[in-house]
């Protein structure tokens, strides 16, 4: 009964996390159609702006949390199986609609298309399960390290976590550093070639998924708390308006509100399906559909680029009329459900075959 009762438990905990990654998808593909459907700007729309903040955070910080298991034993074979298993699975199928992708949608030549790709860290859209795999073994080599100290304590894990965020801080320096976004010299090309930079900036949220899950029931108390919400929705507004709004802090002090609107922002998010999380069960049509578009997030990250629809027409209208929150964020949110759709569609289709499945989609 009490085997049940904790399989029940993890159950609807996966439940809303699943909902939660399907809405994070949701968002993925809503920014896409919004940048390359529309052909729209960031500094066009708060919207933009404001989901940038936390959209991919948010991502990373789920992965992060889901690759944290307290039952696991560290050993040499674990670490070589589980590395091969997500090199499989994060590897494959990317190569494979990265490269059906070069040769399909872009208009240039194949090699040119795939030599531009390469240099460019973002890999024509291609780069987050390259980044991700990146960060796993990462993860699984400094747990296997950890596995062998005597005692077990709180400092590694917050040591990684102070290190990547010292990273993190690099990329938002362009007075200092070749790989910071807004650098006006020569880029890193070593840092781009192997979307490395990328993992530098998203690596922080990834680890504070995973020290959340390590000590999920302090963390739980801290979120049921009076207090805890309270505080950090004033500081994650006052944060947002000064990056979108106000620019208060010039140079090196930028970073500060932007990197604390990050962090704040993702943990109201994560918060808000954790508090409702009955809603988000599959109990509900909202909880199923959300669960099932998070078990498919793979699936339609590969496939989406190849139904993003040309609308830049309705670029134009918002270039015209700046800053509708609501309305452009409304239509890009429409037309996202439309392409993920079709990216499910596709994906129940070619999961027919098993060898397809198992390849294409690593399952």
């Amino acid at each position: 009964m009490l085997e049940n009762l904790n399989s029940s438990i993890k159950k609807s905990r996966m439940g809303w996390l699943d909902a939660l990654r399907g809405f994070t998808m949701l968002l993925v593909v809503t920014n896409h159609i919004a940048l390359k459907s529309f052909g729209m700007q960031i500094r066009w729309s708060a919207a933009l702006q404001f989901f940038l903040l936390f959209r991919m955070p948010l991502f990373f910080f789920i992965s992060g949390f889901l690759a944290y298991k307290a039952s696991r034993v560290w050993n040499g074979q674990t670490l070589r199986e589980l590395s091969w298993k997500k090199f499989k699975v994060q590897i494959i199928p990317t190569v494979v609609f990265f490269l059906l992708y070069l040769a399909m949608i872009p208009s240039e030549p194949f090699a040119k298309s795939f030599s531009d790709a390469m240099a460019s860290s973002m890999k024509a859209g291609y780069w987050f399960t390259l980044v991700l795999l990146y960060m796993l073994l990462t993860y699984y080599v400094f747990s296997y390290a950890e596995s062998k100290l005597r005692i077990k304590s709180w400092i590694p894990i917050t040591l990684l976590f102070v290190i990547s965020l010292g990273f993190f801080e690099t990329c938002y320096l362009p007075r200092y550093f070749s790989w910071a976004l807004g650098h006006k010299g020569p880029q890193n090309e070593f840092l781009n070639y192997t979307s490395l930079v990328e993992m530098m900036r998203y690596f922080p949220f990834f680890l504070f998924g995973n020290i959340v899950h390590r000590y999920w029931d302090k963390a739980q108390q801290l979120m049921d708390s009076n207090w805890f919400f309270p505080i950090i929705t004033i500081l994650a507004v006052v944060c947002t308006l000064d990056v979108i709004v106000w620019h208060n802090l010039r140079h090196e002090w930028t970073s500060l509100p932007h990197t604390l609107a990050m962090f704040l922002l993702l943990s109201m998010v994560f918060m808000f399906f954790r508090h409702y999380q009955e809603f988000f069960s599959d109990k509900t049509m909202v909880g199923r559909s959300l669960q099932f578009i998070g078990r498919r997030t793979l699936d339609i990250y590969l496939l989406h680029y190849f139904f993003l629809p040309k609308m830049t027409a309705v670029g134009v209208y918002f270039q015209t009329n700046r800053h509708n929150f609501i309305l452009d964020s409304t239509a890009s949110f429409a037309v996202a459900l439309i392409v993920v759709g079709f990216c499910i569609i596709t994906s129940q289709l070619l999961r027919v075959s098993p060898f397809f499945k198992k390849y294409l989609f690593g399952r």
